[in-house]
This record gives structure tokens, C-alpha cells and sequence, in this order.
């Protein structure tokens, strides 16, 4: 296997892009995110389907924010008050929704994926909220596409300016997202303040 070759990376990122980005929701430090950047830097290239690694990537977070909300729709949030670490994290997801009571559901639910480990409060905290299944369902396909279109996207637009190898355009892509990232924390904590 010669990992200089791009297309060994946009094969490989078929097989891998749906179960990482599933288990992202659930362990927010995996590093989904880099992979689906890649696969858009990728196709950039011409080595990778820019529509199968939307696609991908857009059901990979769908299923994996389906599986968490449905788990603590079922009441996992009871088990979790069993032990001091999950009890913790239980009494963060409800101080996190006390917050954002004011806050419309639609727009949370859309919007939360952005931030780091946001996909995995959106779904726990519907979860436990009760947010309708109906309602959850078409947010987070609404919200699993703009998230996949943005994050391949960095990678693809990265890869077609630069034009610098995909790994390059990948780190470019990041660093975009991150900083991004930063300043719209920054603005919404501004704001919250300032009301």
C-alpha cells in the first residue's frame, strides 16, 4: 500500500468516512472531521466522488446522531445518573438545555453541529429533552447535509485554489474551519453577554 498515492487515501475514505463519522458523535475527539476535509481536498484532485464524500459524510452524521438521539429517548439518561463520570456529563447536557430553553428547537438542533462535541449534546439533549422523533429526524437531515457541504466543502475549495498537494489542502482546510469556528464562538459569546 503506498500512502504517497491519492488514490489509495479516496479508497480508503469510502470504506471509513460513514463508521468514523458515526462514532464522532459519540467520541467527539475522533478525527472525523480531518477525514471528511481530505475526501473534499481529495476530490478537489479529481481522485474522489465529490458526491459520494457529501453523501457519505452527510449519513455518517445522520446515523450517528439517529443512534444517540434514540438512545436516550429510551430513558438512557436514567443509567446514567448511576455513575459520578456519566452523571457529571448528564447534569452538563441539562444545564446546557436549561440555557438554550429560549432558544427555537429547529435552530439548535441545525446549529449545535458546528461547535466541537455538538453533535453529540444535540442528540443526547433532544434525547432526553423528548424532542418529537419526527422533528429531531428532519433537523439533523437537514443539519447532517449544510454540515457535510461545509466540511467537504473546506477541503474541495482549499484543494481547487491552492492547488497544493491533498494533505496540504486538508490542513488549509482545517485550519479555515477552526478559525471560523473561533470567531463565530467568539461573536455568539459576545452576544450572550451583552443580553
Amino acid at each position: 500500500m503506498d500512502f504517497s498515492d491519492p488514490t489509495t487515501w479516496s479508497t480508503a475514505l469510502y470504506w471509513w468516512i460513514v463508521p468514523l463519522v458515526m462514532a464522532d458523535t459519540v467520541f467527539p475527539p475522533l478525527p472525523s472531521e480531518a477525514l471528511v476535509v481530505a475526501a473534499g481536498a481529495l476530490a478537489a484532485e479529481g481522485h474522489c466522488s465529490l458526491p459520494l464524500a457529501l453523501a457519505l459524510a452527510a449519513l455518517g452524521s445522520f446515523l450517528g446522531e439517529l443512534a444517540v438521539f434514540l438512545l436516550f429517548k429510551r430513558r438512557l439518561a436514567h443509567l446514567m445518573d448511576r455513575w459520578s463520570l456519566t452523571s457529571k456529563i448528564h447534569a452538563g447536557i441539562r444545564r446546557a438545555l436549561e440555557r438554550a430553553g429560549r432558544t427555537p428547537t429547529y435552530g439548535v438542533i441545525i446549529g449545535l453541529r458546528f461547535l466541537p462535541g455538538g453533535r453529540l449534546v444535540l442528540s443526547a439533549g433532544s434525547g432526553i429533552a423528548d424532542i418529537p422523533t419526527r422533528t429531531f429526524v428532519a433537523c439533523s437531515l437537514l443539519g447532517s447535509v449544510l454540515w457535510a457541504t461545509w466540511t467537504v466543502g473546506l477541503g474541495y475549495v482549499t484543494g481547487q485554489t491552492t492547488r497544493l498537494p491533498f494533505w496540504v489542502s486538508s490542513l488549509l482546510g482545517l485550519a479555515v474551519g477552526v478559525l471560523v469556528g473561533a470567531v463565530l464562538g467568539l461573536v455568539v459569546t459576545r452576544r450572550r453577554r451583552a443580553s
